[in-house]
């Protein structure tokens, strides 16, 4: 689905480095994701995306992405600048023109541009999680195993949904589940 390269303890390439830790409650979803947040900024990973998938007691998903581009917030960015450039080129009617034309490839390249986890990825999750569950989706490169079990013992109980880990990561990571 996606090219990403993580090392592992020897050093050898690992494919693959996206997981994801589904929690009973939004709140330990996101002290996790501050974790992950906090791993990165101490250069234990290289965290390229995060998602949040919610699934309520109706199986009702909600979905928050933290890095692709969102239709109406590239739209407005995107009738900003080119009717700021329409005004200098063309006065008024330049004005109005580049905000039409600027809202609408702004609102056009969010749809086509994924920058993080691919959608395809995030439809699964949103398949495979079960109700009443806050699931977290972490796409990251440069994975130090050993910071991250460490760091997801504190979060015994929560269910390793799926992992692209290499095998013997992946048993670590849902083992450090485990209460």
């Amino acid at each position: 689905m996606t090219d990403v390269r993580i090392e592992d303890r020897s050093g050898a390439p690992c494919p693959d480095a996206l997981f994801g830790i589904s929690f009973e409650d939004v709140f330990r979803a996101e002290e996790y994701l501050v974790v992950l947040q906090g791993l990165a900024s101490h250069g234990h990973l290289t965290l390229r995306d995060a998602v949040v998938v919610i699934k309520d007691e109706n199986d009702v998903v909600r979905v928050r992405e933290t890095t692709d581009l969102q239709p109406r917030a590239a739209a407005v960015t995107g009738a900003l600048w080119t009717g700021l450039l329409g005004l200098l080129i063309g006065g008024p009617v330049g004005w109005l023109a580049g905000i039409g034309v600027g809202a609408g490839a702004g609102a056009l390249a969010a749809k086509v541009i994924d920058t993080g986890i691919p959608d395809d990825w995030v439809d699964w999750f949103k398949l495979a999680v079960t109700s009443n569950t806050v699931t977290v989706i972490a796409l990251a490169t440069d994975v130090d195993l050993d910071a991250l079990n460490g760091e997801v013992h504190r979060f015994a109980g929560a269910k390793l949904v799926h992992t692209t880990l290499r095998p013997g990561a992946s048993e670590e990571l849902a083992a450090a589940l485990v209460p």
